[in-house]
């Protein structure tokens, strides 16, 4: 099989792929900038470090190639419930694209390839190779095109507009006329990013600093501890005056002169965005992020723009510890192609073509966690499809990965898709420290985890499971308990362990100071405990609604359904159905304006054809 482009969503199709056992050949432009960070240099956050770690529970490689490339990690929200917290890690840009091509080049069934595909080789119905630029057809049995920004990428700065992928690099023109004639919808999108800054030019004694967590929480759970030196990142804000500066230029900006027509990232808008619509604010927060432990350059989250340059420092020196800093690069927008999610099935192939898969940015996604996660699901069923096996398909209950691809491919986007815990309905049980339970034993089934991985995660269960009876049998009468100064209910009633991790502010380490034998516990171990044992109630009820979804989930409708001959059935509501072509009766629920009046009407036309599975 062949994977088309080497960012974040390529270099986990490859690996999965490789993994599983499938000849693989990952092809792309340039091969020394595979990995590359072409925005931001961070990896995880809200909910994006929840697909981290699944991404890495079913062995791909972003979490431990950021556990060698980060400078800075913390946990957001730590003071917030597990649910909601997610880790985050600064990069040093030179070392994690340099550990991602190291981790790509120990993966066995693998071979690299400088090119350009240009064009697809279609053969009774299904994808048979690609055609590079230079002419060459490589035959093969499955596709993954993660094109990223690529496919007919145009750049915005100001005025100015040119051809490109990224800045530096050239666009992908013809593989979006393949994928035209293929049948498949495309539309436009845009996204940004800000200047680049040169550090040694900004006035930090000036600013408030920010330090990472000490210890650093690594992201895969392969890794004991960081290695790579930490630093601290800077934080400054905008003033009336930078404000008073963009307004003067708005009819320069490529949003508004109506220049750029397509929607951008509504949860990173660019400055200007953010001055026109929260014109009551007369600042907007900036981290200043350096992109490396030996590099200059500093990455102003907060600031994406698509000004003219000279406009760019103009407002950069109204901004206090900016005033004499030096621009390295003027930010930018970009416009490119992408493919209607609806298009794809759950395994994230394409309904139109057989054996073409689609990962990353091209289904209408932001961000690198979520192009690494469809990167991999995509890779890997891939693989299965050209051995004639069944794909995996993750569902909302089982991972964030699964809530993703069932918004897109049910849903559709408009603009371009970000996680957020508040997609998820079941984020209690979907949360980050979890994910290895959650997903590695079904990566095992598929035969992509390796055994490093499947021996420490036997490990690591049977420690969990070895604790857990340990805290059920340990038990002490509530006058013992108050002796050591537990604030329990003089009820005469014995309690366990396990029962007092339920109290708020009880940890193992607190019921260590009753029961020595609780000293000592693993980390990770005693995490996933103290966060089972507090939410325990809600995590029943959570299991509960689950077993209730899975039932309706349980409903498949048949791929070549006629919504036409239901006849009780709006037109709408016959248009919203056939565009996602739902696969299962809960799916078509969750399309928005589907009623569950038309829901009843589906499942009944269905089950008198005999159809539903």
């Amino acid at each position: 099989m062949i994977v088309v482009g080497a960012g974040h969503a390529g270099c986990e199709a490859a690996a999965s792929a490789a993994r599983t056992g499938a000849a693989t050949l990952l092809v792309t432009q340039r091969l020394d900038t595979i990995g590359e960070m072409s925005c931001n240099p961070a990896i995880g956050g809200l909910a994006k470090g929840q697909l981290v770690r699944e991404i890495d529970a079913l062995d791909g490689l972003m979490g431990r190639v950021i556990d060698r490339a980060g400078i800075q990690f913390r946990i957001l929200n730590r003071s917030k419930g597990p649910a909601v917290q997610g880790p985050r890690a600064q990069a040093d840009r030179k070392l994690y694209r340099l550990a991602m091509r190291d981790a790509l080049d120990e993966t066995g069934n693998l071979g690299l390839l400088e090119g350009s595909v240009e064009d697809l080789v279609v053969r009774a119905g299904r994808v048979a190779g690609v055609v590079l630029a230079d002419g060459r057809t490589i035959a093969c049995g499955a596709v993954v095109i993660t094109t990223g920004t690529f496919l007919r990428g145009l750049i915005h700065m100001g005025e100015k507009t040119w051809p490109a992928g990224r800045i530096g690099d050239a666009p992908s023109l013809g593989l979006s006329g393949a994928l035209e004639r293929i049948g498949l919808p495309l539309g436009r999108l845009k996204t940004g990013t800000p200047a680049r800054l040169d550090g040694r030019t900004i006035d930090w004694k000036s600013l408030d600093s920010q330090a990472g967590d000490d210890p650093p929480v690594p992201f895969s759970f392969l890794t004991q501890r960081i290695a790579t030196p930490q630093i601290a990142c800077g934080i400054t804000a905008t003033t009336p005056a930078t404000h008073a500066v963009i307004r003067a230029n708005l009819h320069r900006a490529p949003m508004y002169s109506g220049q750029i027509q397509s929607t951008g990232p509504r949860y990173c808008p660019s400055i200007e965005d953010k001055v026109v619509r929260f014109a009551d604010r007369d600042r907007h927060q900036i981290f200043l992020e350096p992109e490396g432990l030996d590099d200059h350059t500093v990455y102003p989250n907060g600031i994406s723009t698509s000004l003219p340059e000279e406009v760019q420092r103009a407002m950069i020196a109204t901004i206090p510890g900016l005033e004499r800093c030096a621009v390295i690069r003027p930010g930018y927008a970009i416009e490119y192609d992408f493919v209607d999610p609806r298009s794809l099935s759950r395994s994230l192939e394409t309904r139109a073509m057989g054996g073409l898969f689609l990962a990353g940015q091209i289904n209408g996604t932001t961000g690198y966690e979520e192009a690494g996660a469809q990167g991999l699901l995509a890779g890997l069923n891939a693989a299965r499809s050209c051995a004639g096996s069944a794909p995996l398909i993750l569902d909302r209950a089982d991972a964030y990965m699964g809530v993703m691809v069932d918004d897109l491919v049910s849903l559709g986007t408009s603009e371009p898709y970000r996680m957020f815990t508040s997609r998820a309905e079941y984020r209690l049980l979907l949360r980050s420290d979890n994910a290895d339970s959650r997903l590695t034993p079904k990566g095992e089934a598929m035969g992509c985890i390796r055994s490093e991985r499947s021996d420490r995660f036997r490990k690591k269960s049977a420690a969990i499971a070895r604790t857990r009876a340990v805290l059920d049998s340990l038990r002490a009468s509530p006058n013992v308990l108050r002796g050591h100064g537990l604030g329990v209910n003089q009820d005469g009633v014995a309690r366990s362990a396990w029962d007092l991790l339920a109290y708020p502010d009880l940890t193992l380490a607190r019921l260590a100071e009753v029961w020595p034998e609780l000293a000592g516990i693993e980390p990770d171990v005693a995490e996933r405990l103290e966060i089972e044992g507090k939410y325990a109630g809600y995590l029943q009820r959570q299991e509960a609604d689950i077993r209730a979804y899975r039932r309706e989930e349980g409903l498949a409708l048949p791929a070549d359904l006629d919504y036409g001959l239901i006849g009780s059935l709006s037109n709408e509501v016959r248009q919203k159905l056939a565009a996602a072509r739902p696969e299962t009766l809960a799916a078509a629920a969750r399309i928005p304006g589907i009623t569950p009046a038309a829901v009843t009407a589906l499942l009944g036309h269905v089950k008198r054809q005999g159809g539903i599975v």
